[in-house]
């Protein structure tokens, strides 16, 4: 199979659709895992929306060793299993969408990471068949309020107030995801740069587990964790992720702040 570009798309002219993205031109399906319907539009007439439809948006924590080292862990003491958490579906948004910054607090950070969208339903799935299931990758901001992290009971606020995961621009249908240069830019500047091979949890052993707790679903979609190099965002800024065989994710933090 070619790898092929699926997109999600919102036309100005009929809507919201699934579509194959060739050059400048997206070729319309008749949905997520459809058949070309004929129809084609230009990449100018159309904006980019999250390319997923999920039930359930799952996130592994701390699954890069350094990431571990600079979050307070030891290098000697990294996690046994995959540490799962959860974002609200309230958190999707797309590329070029403003990242909120809320007033309630002061530590707004970045996590650049690797997503998996879900193709059929996933349940109990060894590791060995485990990417079958995967219908594409793309990239992610796993947006984080570092301070209510540390201090809240849970991490619901400091993980999936509105627009925390940003995601996109696009699936990549037909790829190997286990040596993948991931880099997260904010105003031009560097500022994580990693690999997938780095991955304490690689990509099939992560759908796997999960699949053993919950039953993932088509469109579902799960952040396989983040590089060392995490750190803040302030109003204004530009922040790109960039991977390998994927492309570039961007979005802009908004200038003012919310709630």
């Amino acid at each position: 199979m070619e790898p092929v570009k699926r997109v999600r798309y919102q036309s100005f002219v009929d809507g919201i659709h699934w579509g194959e993205l060739e050059g400048g031109s997206v070729h319309e399906l008749t949905g997520m895992m459809g058949s070309p319907t004929g129809k084609q539009i230009d990449l100018s007439e159309v904006t980019l929306l999250p390319p997923c439809e999920p039930r359930l948006i799952l996130c592994v924590g701390k699954n890069y060793a350094k990431h571990v080292v600079e979050m307070g862990g030891s290098a000697s003491a990294l996690p046994s299993e995959p540490g799962i958490f959860l974002k609200g579906l309230n958190t999707l948004i797309g590329p070029g969408d403003d990242i909120p910054y809320p007033s309630w607090t002061d530590d707004l950070q970045y996590e650049g990471e690797l997503a998996v969208v879900i193709a059929r339903t996933m349940r109990d799935a060894s590791a060995d068949d485990a990417l079958s299931y995967v219908l594409g990758y793309t990239c992610a901001i796993d947006v984080t309020a570092r301070d209510k992290q540390r201090t809240d009971l849970q991490w619901f606020r400091g993980k999936s107030a509105d627009g925390f995961c940003p995601v996109g621009p696009w699936l990549e249908t037909d790829l190997e995801p286990g040596d993948l240069r991931l880099r997260t830019i904010v105003n031009g500047e560097v500022r994580q740069d990693g690999h997938t091979s780095d991955l304490i949890f690689d990509v099939p052993t992560i759908l796997s587990y999960l699949s053993k707790v919950v039953t993932l679903s088509p469109g579902d979609v799960v952040l396989t964790g983040t590089p060392d190099g995490v750190g803040p965002l302030a109003p204004g800024d530009v922040i790109e992720v960039v991977i390998d065989e994927i492309g570039t994710l961007e979005n802009r933090v908004a200038t003012g702040r919310e709630g």
